[in-house]
């Protein structure tokens, strides 16, 4: 799993005109990117990176602080465009096997008690955010 994770004031996501996930005040606004073979330890792991990850005011982290987590899933984190002009996806899994994994991080963020927003997925979605710093971190697990 591939995840970019950017420390927000603010976020949310909108689907056909309605707000479908939002976060309010400090927080994170993770992208999270699935590949063939992610399996559900991977997205523990990943969820458990992302509770603790101490990137907030102060060197904190959303288990420190409560901050909320809006997780989008985000499969062009696997394009690949070292070749020609045009990515490829071969690296991303496909939907049946991402949709899953990607619930399953937020499943497993929410079981560490955290608050947890999320776009939807396979939709054409609007993600806005205010970048705080700006802070953005390519995390792999």
């Amino acid at each position: 799993m591939r995840a970019v994770v950017q420390r927000v004031n603010g976020a949310r996501v909108v689907v056909a005109g309605e707000t479908v996930g939002e976060i309010v005040g400090e927080g994170l606004c993770v992208l999270v990117g699935v590949t063939h073979d992610d399996t559900p330890e991977t997205a523990d792991r990943l969820a458990r990176k992302l509770w603790g990850l101490r990137v907030l005011e102060g060197e904190k982290s959303c288990s420190d602080t409560g901050a909320p987590l809006l997780v989008v899933s985000q499969f062009t984190l696997y394009g690949d465009a070292r070749k020609g002009r045009r990515p490829t996806w071969n690296a991303a899994a496909p939907g049946p096997v991402a949709e899953p994994l990607v619930d399953e991080v937020c499943a497993r963020l929410r079981a560490l008690g955290a608050h947890v927003e999320t776009g939807r997925f396979g939709a054409k979605m609007e993600v806005s955010l205010t970048n705080d710093g700006p802070f953005t971190v390519l995390l792999e697990v």
